[in-house]
């Protein structure tokens, strides 16, 4: 059985903030000046669990703009670092160094990015002590203290996974929540927290009423009872949500897409979406996002649910991921009710492989990482040479026979690189 079944527990988390000056860092003595640095700072924080550990480590700039950083560290613990997000990490022993991609390389004055890596531990996984970062616009500060541990994110049971940030460009720390209803003109800023996404969107542009502009209302296949509206009443962020009518029987398909073309993310796709609905999964399919194949006759790869626990569908052959056995759809979960829900997915087209992730824990039996494992992608893989080219991306409802719902979504964003929640 592949090791990334195991289920993991969090363990512990622990937060470290060391500001530095030009290439060195400074550690503050008993006694020290601990006045706001005009340097850089980074921090370092970890989620971790028996054998592994995400790392979030974010880079703010001091007084002066930043026009790229390296942030450099050592591991005391044997740690090795197996996947990153957001930021070009190599490992050579016990040093490594994480340096800027292009498009988060530049900072303004007070900006803060964030970058992480995932990776394996032994028995104790220590956070480092000698966080450095360099960069023009970093020298000159005087270190800060560093900060209390942070709240420790919620790490579910997950198999060993990228994330693919995957886990991913690592998270912003997210808005909060509002239900309130608004009759203002929609602002214009998209939802932060989406690096360099193509779509980065939280329906803030739109009109209550039928989605227009950068959103349009399809109905493959056939249409039915399912509406999609812009919700004024019930948001994640902002005052503004998708609101999708998802009726029970077959052909009451309704589903809402970005009109802008999505060619430029390329064979790697992440996204990254909140959902909330009210009706739990039934135990028949039903699927609340599609993105058309190119690669398979322009058939849907849909997410839904069946057997009431999340799932992947491919529409030519009905393949399902994980397979609908009791251990497989043991290794999924259900979607929760009245509240929001962060997804993640990413389908790599280059090596055609998924992975999925709910509130940032990946899903062991939504992992389908290329060799064929009973109760997860065996079915899935029956099929040789799997290589979607996605073309597009639609959120909504579609059921085959029982299953009705009313699902709000909101901060929508894809890209090539993991986006987080």
């Amino acid at each position: 059985m592949r090791t990334s079944l195991r289920r993991r527990l969090p363990a512990a988390v622990a937060a470290v903030a060391v500001g530095i000056g030009a290439a060195t860092v400074a550690v503050l003595a008993p006694g020290s000046d601990a006045s706001a640095a005009s340097g850089c700072q980074v921090a370092y924080r970890i989620n971790q669990w028996s054998g592994g550990f995400v790392a979030y480590v974010d880079v703010t700039a001091g007084t002066s703009p930043v026009h790229g950083w390296t942030v450099t560290w050592t591991y005391s613990a044997g740690q090795q670092i197996t996947s990153s997000w957001s930021a070009q990490v190599s490992q050579a022993g016990v040093a490594v160094t994480a340096t800027s991609m292009s498009y988060n390389g530049e900072l303004a004055a007070g900006g803060t990015t964030e970058f992480g890596v995932q990776g394996t531990s032994g028995a104790s996984n220590p956070v480092p002590t000698d966080l450095a970062v360099t960069g023009s616009g970093c020298a000159g500060g005087t270190p800060s203290t560093p900060p209390s541990p942070s709240p420790t994110r919620t790490a579910s049971p997950s198999p060993s996974t990228s994330p693919t940030r995957s886990p991913s460009p690592s998270p912003t720390p997210s808005r909060s929540p509002s239900a309130s209803p608004t009759t203002s003109p929609p602002p214009t800023n998209p939802p932060g927290g989406c690096g360099s996404a193509v779509v980065c969107d939280g329906f803030e542009n739109q009109a209550a009423g039928t989605p227009t502009g950068d959103w349009a209302v399809s109905y493959p296949s056939c249409s039915g009872a399912g509406t999609a509206t812009i919700d004024t009443t019930t948001a994640r962020s902002g005052g503004r949500s998708l609101r999708v009518n998802g009726a029970a029987g077959y052909c009451n398909h309704v589903f809402v897409g970005p009109t802008r073309s999505l060619t430029g993310i390329g064979p790697v796709w992440y996204a990254r979406f909140y959902v909330r609905h009210t009706t739990a999964l039934p135990p028949s399919h039903v699927a609340f996002a599609a993105m058309r194949d190119a690669s398979d006759g322009g058939n849907d790869l849909r997410m839904g649910g069946q057997n009431a626990a999340l799932q992947w569908n491919r529409q030519s052959d009905d393949a399902t991921l994980p397979e609908q056995s009791p251990a497989g759809v043991a290794l999924s979960m259900p979607l929760p009710v009245n509240q929001w829900t962060c997804v993640e997915f990413m389908v790599n087209g280059t090596a055609g492989t998924m992975q999925t992730w709910v509130n940032g824990t990946d899903v062991a039996g939504l992992h389908e990482d290329g060799t064929p494992t009973a109760d997860v992608d065996r079915q899935w893989l029956s099929r040789a040479n799997w290589h979607p080219q996605l073309t597009d991306f639609r959120l909504g409802w579609e059921s085959y026979g029982d299953g009705a719902d009313t699902l709000w979504f909101d901060d929508v964003a894809l890209g090539a690189t993991r986006i987080g929640c």
